[in-house]
């Protein structure tokens, strides 16, 4: 063996072997990563000898077999070479193409200025607007309240394997495989237009379709084609972060419309929008459902100042007890609602599949600028969505999850009233969170710190009203689509003594009975 291959050592071996191991890899596929990676790295330059199939595989405790078949997959990629009697040797050529040039060191600090002001040249500064964050090890967490993330428990591993794998027949792959420019998968827009929208009261043809990476990524190609400096966009307020975060990249004039306990308030303050944000299905994030009169007036307003309505459907799908309630697109008869509805949210966030109805005119454009962006959303993932879809697994994965969800907000309401008896909590109808309202001395903030060192994690609310330095501080968000059911009361429990130290470095009285509903009117002063 070469000085060079001699420098990896037995123990250096296992230490590649353990830092480049994967559980979802095989041990074969873990060994072809560990030789790559050495090789790419120039830990083993071409035309350096590697380990023997016997001597390695003793070294990393593992079957021969193992290695010999990895040697030989790496001979058919290229990357190994086979020399009767004498072993596997590094391809000569497997370097062509990479110049093989490291990085300079960074220059020494001599006082001169920089030579880029990044400050100056910035249009904006997304990094300094103000989001929902999250533990990063929050599914580490025994009591993980969070909200609208993924599910291992419920999440349907056979079927959606089954669907990505028809999706890899020799005919899908002939038809997604190819750039689909400013297309989408006709398979998937068929399976919204005939199966998703219908449940929601919602008819479209095909071209008023568009698919794109989540939710979040329409309404920024809806900000970005449609409003300017000067464009006013009405926000509810408390409402959606990332929504108003997307809308203040592209206009100085957002308005906060207050919300109480039937949605967003309707009068002649909207009058003045060009363009109006509303979650009314369950409101973001007090949960609320819009009421049916004032989904008329928003109607009604709208056409009277020529405004638009971006409607967010996000939880779509979620609701019990009352019954489903269609979506404000389904009584929209002059094309003034422009619908933005999710695939993936309640079913694996990290596939980021969504989609806007609209008039033609609008898709055209809105396809155009998605071209200029990503050109399209993987065509793969498309044609597995559609299969899902067709197949009757995503039907059947919303029935599970909303029984599921049901019996976990059935939980923590029990919960709630039973440990945290002076909260003011909005019912829960469906969603997938619920919205409380602390006592008047309660910093959700320094309490979501505390309560994380415990395993609860929680959402303060202030972020989501929109004047962050007079935002109230006692509102907070608890998610339960994460948490499996049996956590939840010892989850509200451990929050309660946190809850209780708070309280008692406040000086405020220990909590008396259950409070009533959250009186939703207040807010609307924290809005004016």
């Amino acid at each position: 063996m070469s000085s060079q291959a001699s420098m990896l050592k037995p123990v250096l071996w296992e230490r590649l072997f353990e830092r480049e191991s994967a559980p979802n890899l095989s041990l074969q596929a873990c060994v072809r990563q560990m030789l790559v990676s050495a090789i790419l790295s120039g830990h083993l330059p071409p035309g350096t000898p590697v380990p023997s199939s016997r001597h390695l595989a003793d070294q990393l405790r593992i079957a021969r077999n193992t290695v010999v078949f990895a040697y030989q997959q790496l001979v058919s990629e290229g990357y190994l070479v086979s020399r009767e009697r004498s072993g596997h040797f590094v391809s000569d050529t497997v370097m062509q193409g990479h110049s093989g040039s490291t990085p300079d060191a960074a220059p020494a600090d001599d006082g001169r200025e920089p030579g880029v002001r990044w400050e100056e040249r910035l249009r904006f500064r997304p990094s300094r607007q103000r989001n929902i964050t999250k533990p990063r090890d929050w599914q580490k967490q025994p009591y993980p309240f969070v909200y609208a993330q993924f599910d291992q428990d419920l999440f349907p591993t056979a079927e959606w394997r089954e669907c990505c794998i028809k999706a890899l027949s020799v005919l899908d792959i002939r038809s997604w495989a190819p750039d689909l420019i400013t297309h989408d998968d006709p398979a998937l827009i068929e399976q919204i237009r005939t199966q998703v929208l219908p449940r929601r009261g919602v008819w479209a043809d095909a071209e008023e379709i568009v698919i794109t990476v989540g939710a979040q990524h329409a309404l920024y190609l809806l900000a970005d084609l449609l409003v300017n400096d000067d464009t006013v966009v009405g926000m509810e307020d408390p409402g959606y972060p990332d929504a108003r975060n997307i809308f203040a990249s592209h206009t100085r004039n957002l308005l906060p419309l207050p919300v109480d306990e039937q949605g967003l308030c309707t009068g002649t303050h909207l009058l003045g929008c060009d363009y109006i944000f509303v979650t009314p299905g369950h409101q973001c994030p007090t949960t609320v459902t819009l009421s049916p009169e004032r989904r008329q007036n928003l109607l009604t307003l709208a056409r009277q100042a020529d405004s638009l309505i971006i409607e967010d459907d996000f939880e779509s799908e979620s609701r019990w007890g009352e019954g489903a309630i269609p979506a404000l697109k389904s009584l929209d008869r002059d094309g003034r609602v422009i619908y933005v509805g999710s695939l993936a949210k309640s079913f694996a966030p990290g596939l980021r599949i969504g989609y806007i109805v609209a008039p033609r005119e609008l898709t055209a454009e809105l396809r155009a600028l998605r071209r200029l962006m990503l050109r399209h959303p993987s065509a793969y993932i498309q044609r597995a969505f559609s299969l899902f879809i067709s197949l009757g697994h995503h039907h059947s994965l919303l029935r599970r999850q909303s029984q599921a969800y049901q019996e976990r907000g059935t939980e923590l309401a029990r919960a709630l009233a039973r440990h945290l008896p002076d909260f003011k909590v909005i019912p829960i109808t469906g969603s997938s969170s619920c919205w409380l309202q602390g006592p008047a001395w309660l910093n959700a903030v320094a309490l979501s710190e505390e309560a994380l060192a415990e395993g609860v994690v929680i959402e303060p609310g202030d972020v989501f009203f929109m004047n962050g330095a007079d935002a109230p501080r006692n509102f907070l968000r608890v998610g339960f689509t994460s948490i499996r059911p049996e956590h939840i009361e010892p989850g509200i429990a451990r929050l309660a003594k946190v809850v209780d130290r708070h309280r008692a470095a406040a000086g405020a009285q220990p909590a008396q009975g259950q409070a009533p509903g959250p009186d939703l009117h207040a807010l609307e002063h924290f809005v004016s």
